[in-house]
């Protein structure tokens, strides 16, 4: 391999030089070695077992907030209901027939739409009330939300 030179400076070019000439044989093969894979893998892992944990809260928080403002819709929906047709729903599809509501909301924890707990009760609300109904409803279920309550308690 012959050398040219530059002719503005006298330096040798390495244009016609191969790269193991220039780099020497230590560095023939580019690449990673395998400590260094080692790290980082390690750091991806280090972050993955972070962030799983926290994605996991924000899902669980971002269900609870569906579900308190759910349960908020349908109680409101319920007691106009009951004072603008002087009578309490009997089961909460008489919401989405009368137009109160387009459809049930899907429970965020159970997925359906059937597992809503209904609370009936005697009482009357309004005076001018002529038949009791569902007066509360709540989630149908079974776990504990992050402030240690009961999800069919909320």
């Amino acid at each position: 391999m012959a050398q040219t030179f530059n002719r503005n400076r006298g330096v040798p070019s390495i244009r016609h030089q191969s790269l193991k000439s220039v780099l020497g044989a230590r560095y023939s093969v580019l690449g990673f070695t395998l400590i260094e894979l080692m790290i980082v893998i390690s750091i991806i892992l280090i972050l993955v077992s972070i962030s799983i944990p926290i994605y996991t809260n924000s899902v669980i928080h971002a269900k609870e907030a569906v579900l308190r403002d759910d349960l908020f819709t349908m109680r409101s929906v319920i007691d106009q209901y009951t004072l603008d047709k002087q009578k309490a729903p009997q089961s909460l599809q008489d919401l989405v027939s009368a137009g109160y509501l387009k459809v049930i909301p899907k429970d965020p924890f159970t997925g359906s739409a059937d597992s809503w707990q209904a609370t009936s009760d005697d009482t009357l609300m309004d005076p001018g009330q002529s038949q009791p109904g569902i007066t509360d409803v709540h989630s149908g279920a079974s776990g504990v939300g992050s402030d240690g309550t009961a999800y069919s308690s909320w």
